[in-house]
């Protein structure tokens, strides 16, 4: 017995569809289809991306300049 029968028979209403979120932000410009939401939610990722570079290159240059000599995996030629 399928879902529509069942609610049916049992005298339910029919299963609703939800239906995505509508952004009701103003739009940046008027002509440019981008909202004040979603350049936010641009800036907030752009800034966790951001800093996330900014560790991964101190880990790099840590293990370039410190933990790859001490470990022998290289020498540093200006040292």
């Amino acid at each position: 017995m399928g879902e529509a029968k069942r609610r049916t028979i049992q005298g339910l209403p029919p299963k609703t569809v939800k239906k995505d979120k509508v952004d009701t932000s103003p739009r940046l410009v008027a002509w440019f289809p981008l909202t004040r939401n979603q350049a936010d939610q641009f800036v907030q990722v752009s800034t966790k991306g951001a800093w996330i570079g900014i560790g991964a290159l101190v880990v790099f240059w840590i293990t370039v300049r410190f933990v790859g000599p001490a470990a022998g995996w290289w020498a540093l030629s200006d040292g």
